[in-house]
């Protein structure tokens, strides 16, 4: 499930507001000495230059992911407030919790179930890493993150680091699932693509949808910790891999049949 803001913070600065208050009062002026519908045509610029200024909400700049207003105190600077892409998607994985949580929790083992995730490097304290990963188009694109939220177990939370090619934070939650089968995982992201929304709205059309990448990743998860198949992107397997790949992938999906995933959890501000 992918969930778009409800954008009811103001992104224009109070700068840009005051200029487009003006703007409106130009065009309604300017609107009084036409006719027929150009009197129409400014009246309605005119109006929405003052919906601009008054609100201070420009959904040109949604789209493009641009934000000039300040953000609120307290918010997480990593990504403008309510700006970007979010993505909340969740799995159940028949293995123990800690067991997930401990695959997880060593970095540099999500290049092996992230199909655009090229390497995980980890630095220091093990607490930040390095990201190197393709985009669109094949494009290279590298970040470093650190976790800024931990409970062993449980939770780990992250977000990138400025001057990253995307922006990005998030967590993912490990909860036993109900009647002991296994291991709930719930991933919450949000990012900011390149281009902001119209970006992501772009790498749609070349196959790029971030909602189903996530969920396929997870998928290759569930693989690799039930069945013990390691199912990087672009290597070639054997005859005899590609067997034990495709009785792993029955077994995956006869688990999916039997025991769905919950819902994705609702994101609410």
């Amino acid at each position: 499930m992918e969930i778009r803001h409800n954008y009811n913070t103001p992104n224009v600065g109070q700068v840009e507001r005051t200029a487009s208050v003006a703007a409106g009062a130009l065009l309604a002026y300017g609107a009084m000495k036409q006719k027929g519908m150009a009197r129409l045509g400014l009246g309605l610029l005119s109006a929405a230059f003052f919906r601009r200024g008054i609100t201070g909400f420009c959904y040109t700049y949604q789209a493009l992911g641009i934000r000039t207003a300040a953000d609120p105190e307290g918010r997480n600077a990593t990504l403008p407030y309510e700006t970007g892409i979010r993505v909340d998607k969740a799995i159940t994985i028949n293995r123990p919790k800690d067991e997930v949580y401990a695959f997880w929790r060593d970095l540099e083992n999500l290049a092996e179930f992230m199909e655009h995730v090229e390497s995980v490097r980890v630095q220091g304290d093990g607490r930040r890493s390095h990201w190197v990963a393709k985009g669109p188009g094949g494009k290279r694109m590298e970040w470093d993150a650190e976790i800024i939220n931990e409970i062993p177990g449980k939770l780990i939370g992250w977000r990138s680091l400025p001057g990253s090619d995307v922006p990005n934070a998030g967590s993912v939650h490990f909860a036993d699932a109900a009647g002991g089968r296994g291991t709930e995982v719930k991933v919450e992201l949000q990012y900011n693509p390149s281009g902001g929304t119209l970006g992501a709205f772009t790498a749609k059309l070349f196959g790029g949808d971030p909602s189903e990448q996530i969920h396929n990743d997870l998928k290759r998860l569930k693989t690799r910790l039930e069945a013990g198949v390691v199912l990087s992107a672009g290597v070639e397997k054997s005859d005899s891999d590609g067997e034990h790949y495709r009785r792993a992938e029955k077994v995956v999906a006869a688990s999916e049949e039997s025991f769905p995933a919950s819902d994705s959890p609702a994101y609410t501000h």
